[in-house]
């Protein structure tokens, strides 16, 4: 039995990195020379000279509400409604553009499995010749095409079932007999209610692919139980898939095109394996060739390679937004501020913002990770002379030791009473 999609999916770790640091420069130049927000944003850069991470860690990051700005620019003076970030135009090299809200648009280009969903499939247990009931929405977003040009890829038929009419959906798997479903896992479990419902069997959904939601584990052993195995992935409409769940059930699988950092939120900086951070993707995509796009989710790298035998590195899975932003007296706080008020510092190794009490009446606390207890007031002072410096808002200041503040990549923590 295959269990394996291809060969890439096996090859020697330092095989596969040394083949995406090799297409690393290649990609940079053509989005230099093919899209104007990049010919922009990497002026000066020499393709060459990227061809290591520390290299890549030092170019800008572009995140979402920077993407979503310079294409709501672009539109305003009559030029691309993709803000000069796609390599392609409208026409045969363009089937297919979508809107995530926004709103952002995003290209779909013409190669087969444009957005690489074949892989995440496949280890979610389908295989060629094989029907798939597609219930994610065919309309605005891409969600519907992406699962679709993936299966096409994979060799399997779809049924094009998008979201609503629930009892229709019972009907038509019961006729059809499709081997798993792809779509939301709370939309699966509205259907097999559903099922249950109008007392309608449906033998042949044994499997299934959820994404777009969490999908705790409670809810894959609900569906265990009624005899379907639902596996995850984690895709974005900016870059096709991420990471995708293996029958191993240990954290997700880096899809082969794309190159992975995790940095602290707020910048681009690279964390420590294993440490909470934004995760931050190259795409290797040549029609929107994403350099450094900031998901604005949070995740973290898993220490060794998946028991299935796949050796790419892997993820814990979606933890959270990096955007953390919060206003306090009125004024708005960013986790880019606090690591420039640690940058300042050295001795600083970590920190968090803790804001604490009533709105209006609110304040903040910065609890800084310190590996020596030397000078603690002096440096209390200077600290918190930055953060007004930086912030103009008052901190107190708490220096901890190495290690003390949880691992969840929260840079600002916004404990205040709602109430």
């Amino acid at each position: 039995m295959k269990t394996h999609m291809d060969a890439l999916e096996t090859r020697a770790p330092e095989q596969r990195e040394a083949a995406l640091l090799a297409a690393l420069p290649v990609q940079i130049a053509h989005a230099q020379k093919n899209t104007s927000a990049f010919a922009e944003s990497l002026k000066g850069i020499n393709p060459a000279d990227i061809t290591s991470r520390s290299a890549l860690a030092k170019l800008p990051v572009i995140r979402k509400h920077e993407l979503q700005e310079q294409q709501k620019a672009s539109r305003a003076k009559g030029g691309s409604v993709f803000g000069g970030f796609s390599a392609v135009a409208y026409g045969k090299h363009m089937p297919r553009l979508f809107s995530s809200p926004g709103p952002i648009y995003e290209p779909e280009g013409a190669r087969a499995d444009y957005w690489r969903m074949a892989r995440a499939i496949s280890a979610a247990g389908f295989k060629s010749g094989e029907l798939i009931h597609n219930c994610f929405s065919y309309h605005f977003t891409p969600a519907g095409s992406m699962m679709e040009t993936g299966a096409h890829a994979l060799g399997c038929t779809v049924f094009a079932g998008g979201i609503g009419q629930t009892e229709q959906q019972v009907q038509a798997m019961a006729e059809l007999q499709p081997a798993g479903y792809i779509g939301t896992p709370s939309f699966l479990k509205i259907i097999l209610e559903k099922a249950a419902e109008m007392g309608v069997a449906l033998p042949s959904v044994k499997k299934a692919l959820v994404s777009g939601e969490a999908f705790p584990p409670s809810l894959r052993d609900w569906m265990t139980a009624q005899g379907v195995h639902a596996y995850q992935c984690y895709a974005t409409a900016d870059v096709g898939l991420i990471a995708y769940e293996t029958s191993a059930r240990q954290g997700l699988v880096l899809d082969e095109g794309v190159i992975v950092e995790i940095v602290r939120p707020g910048t681009g900086d690279p964390v420590a394996e294993g440490e909470v951070g934004e995760l931050v993707i190259t795409s290797l995509n040549p029609d929107y060739p994403l350099i450094r796009f900031g998901t604005g989710d949070l995740s973290a790298i898993l220490a060794g390679s998946c028991p299935t035998g796949r050796t790419n590195q892997r993820i814990k899975g979606w933890m959270g937004r990096a955007d953390q932003t919060t206003k306090v007296r009125g004024m708005f706080v960013h986790p880019g501020q606090v690591a420039e008020v640690v940058k300042r510092f050295p001795a600083v190794l970590k920190a968090r913002l803790v804001v604490q009490g009533e709105m209006a009446n609110d304040s903040m606390t910065l609890h800084a990770e310190t590996a020596s207890n030397s000078g603690t007031e002096a440096l209390k002072a200077q600290i918190a002379e930055a953060i007004r410096d930086i912030t103009k808002l008052r901190s107190e200041v708490l220096l901890v030791a190495p290690g003390s503040l949880t691992n969840d990549g929260k840079v600002i923590e916004d404990a205040r009473s709602y109430q």
